[in-house]
């Protein structure tokens, strides 16, 4: 899994592609951390370069939207794919995250 965080004046954007699993789910919490500690009040999270997403994936997307919309903020999911897309669907976040 690859990802970077890109912030231009009240926007952020996290692009994540790769892999998003058990496995390298934890490499992503500290920039989560980071952009909710930052009280970012837009928030990107484009997922289309993501292939593959599993339970704790999802877990770190809901995270951050729960956590931003505490402190005021929205989240917006784009790009999603392909297998990401079909768990979404699975899981109705379809319905929460607008896809």
């Amino acid at each position: 899994m690859e990802f970077s965080r890109t912030d231009i004046d009240d926007q952020t954007t996290l692009a994540i592609s790769g892999t998003l699993d058990a496995v390298s789910a934890p490499e992503v919490r500290p920039t989560i951390d980071e952009i909710v500690i930052a009280k970012r009040k837009i928030v990107i999270v484009d997922l289309a370069g993501l292939d593959l997403i599993d339970s704790s994936g999802v877990a770190v997307i809901v995270s951050l939207f729960k956590r931003i919309r505490a402190v005021g903020g929205e989240v917006r999911v784009v790009g999603v794919r392909d297998q990401p897309l079909a768990i979404f669907k699975l899981l109705r976040m379809d319905r929460v995250f607008s896809l």
